[in-house]
């Protein structure tokens, strides 16, 4: 079944990401009593009387701005009704009806595209206050909708008449077989620039402030590569200078993308080298078990000799040594150098992260390994390791039966871990190892 698309667009502030918000049931844009918080355009796919409907959280417009971020928010905005099947304009009853409303309905009805008048900020919809009425003066068809963003009354109506005003129809929608792919780094090192080249288009506003980027945004690409949703995620901070409530949410939305990916891209900045941050951004992909591509951006913009790269690879893996596994891609964003391997990497890792081994052909690796180096002894105690069997994948997982587990000491673990990776590759992706020892009934 087709999706419906809805863009809510309207001025900063009037409440748009708390509707948002609402109708996901969950935090996904952030909401701070702040004009200008939501930036770029967030997507949530829900549903509504057994009918998808996608919603755009979209930046507030100013229609006459000379600030950069404001005039990308509008930008953003503007894109976001191009691609909507119907638009939820957002005013706030409380401010009355602005200039900025007038502006930003004028712009809406040169659209062409039907518009949902949307009256926010009214707790009780059977006495409607006067200032309601105004809203009649935009000139769009149908009632203006009286609603509470905060409170959720009044959005079932909504929804009825997102429905009403769609032009989707019921042809079955093929599932989502793309491969989740998040961009992480620390701030300006040029994440949304690459998921722009991409896409080819300006998706997320791009600027040198860093932290433009406040949510995790999801971007759908198809090209003779493969399919692909690319995560572009808030740059994440050293915790000491996560200062404010906003920045706090951003980097937990970049935890959350880690987490429902099927790769990680951990971007650094050629011009600063690895740094501390890089190495914990790096672990938080590691710790959960993601296979992983490091790529080294702005590789065009950098003075090199024959030895460049290899320097730099050997900083990269000293400082990265817990994840030896990751493959190493020099890329420019801003060019597109070398942009078509990424997706040869990330179909690479991604099939490295799946494998699944038969557990006789494990058992003759681990028979070798333990042939050519006994397992460890522990005051005349040694340890014997019975079987190994693949528990699951992404990452995979393997359980080990023996007859002590404490004896099983992490430095064998690593020696059997390197001899599965001799023999299938793993390339790419963490190994996880569950060490049961006889009689432990879990």
């Amino acid at each position: 079944m087709a999706k419906t698309v809805a863009a809510i667009v309207g001025r900063p502030n009037v409440g748009k990401s708390t509707l948002f918000n609402k109708i996901a049931g969950t935090r996904i844009s952030i909401v701070e009593d702040i004009p200008g918080v939501t930036r770029d355009r967030i997507y949530y796919e829900t549903e509504w009387n057994g009918k998808p409907i996608v919603l755009i959280d979209t930046g507030g417009i100013e229609p006459k701005t000379d600030d950069l971020i404001l005039a990308k928010m509008k930008t953003q905005a503007e894109v976001a009704i191009e691609t909507a099947d119907v638009i939820v304009f957002m005013c706030d009853v409380r401010a009355g009806l602005t200039a900025d409303d007038r502006d930003i309905g004028i712009m809406l009805l040169k659209s062409g595209k039907p518009v949902i008048v949307c009256v926010n900020k009214i707790d009780s919809i059977g006495a409607l206050p006067m200032e309601y009425y105004e809203f009649y003066e935009l000139g769009f068809d149908g009632d203006p909708i009286a609603l509470s963003s905060l409170h959720g009354t009044g959005t079932g109506d909504l929804l009825d008449r997102i429905l009403e005003l769609s032009p989707a129809d019921d042809t079955p929608e093929e599932p989502d077989d793309s491969i989740k792919v998040a961009v992480i780094g620390k701030p300006n090192a040029g994440k949304s620039s690459l998921v722009n080249k991409v896409l080819g288009e300006e998706r997320m506003i791009v600027s040198n402030i860093a932290g433009t980027t406040r949510d995790a945004i999801d971007s759908y690409v198809e090209n003779e590569y493969g399919k692909y949703t690319f995560i572009d995620t808030a740059g994440i901070r050293r915790q000491s200078k996560v200062l404010d409530r906003i920045e706090k949410y951003s980097v937990l939305r970049a935890h959350a993308a880690v987490e429902r990916a099927d790769v990680c891209v951990l971007l650094i900045d050629a011009t600063e080298g690895i740094t501390d941050q890089d190495e914990r951004i790096a672990g938080l992909a590691h710790e959960a078990g993601k296979a992983t591509i490091i790529v080294v951006n702005k590789w065009d913009i950098v003075e090199k000799d024959n030895s460049t790269v290899k320097e730099f690879t050997d900083k990269i893996r000293t400082s990265l040594a817990y994840m030896p596994y990751a493959p190493i891609l020099f890329i420019s964003a801003k060019t597109g150098q070398r942009l078509n391997k990424l997706y040869e990497f990330i179909n690479y890792v991604n099939e490295q992260a799946s494998l699944r081994i038969s557990t006789g052909m494990l058992n003759e690796v681990l028979s070798d390994a333990i042939t050519k180096v006994p397992p460890p002894t522990d005051r005349g105690r040694r340890l014997k390791i019975y079987y190994m069997t693949e528990v699951g994948v992404r990452p995979p997982t393997f359980v080990i039966f023996c007859n002590e587990a404490e004896l099983f000491h992490f430095s064998y673990q690593r020696y059997i871990e390197n001899k599965l990776r001799e023999t299938f590759g793993f390339n790419g992706t963490p190994i996880r190892f569950v060490i049961r020892q006889k009689g432990d009934e879990k």
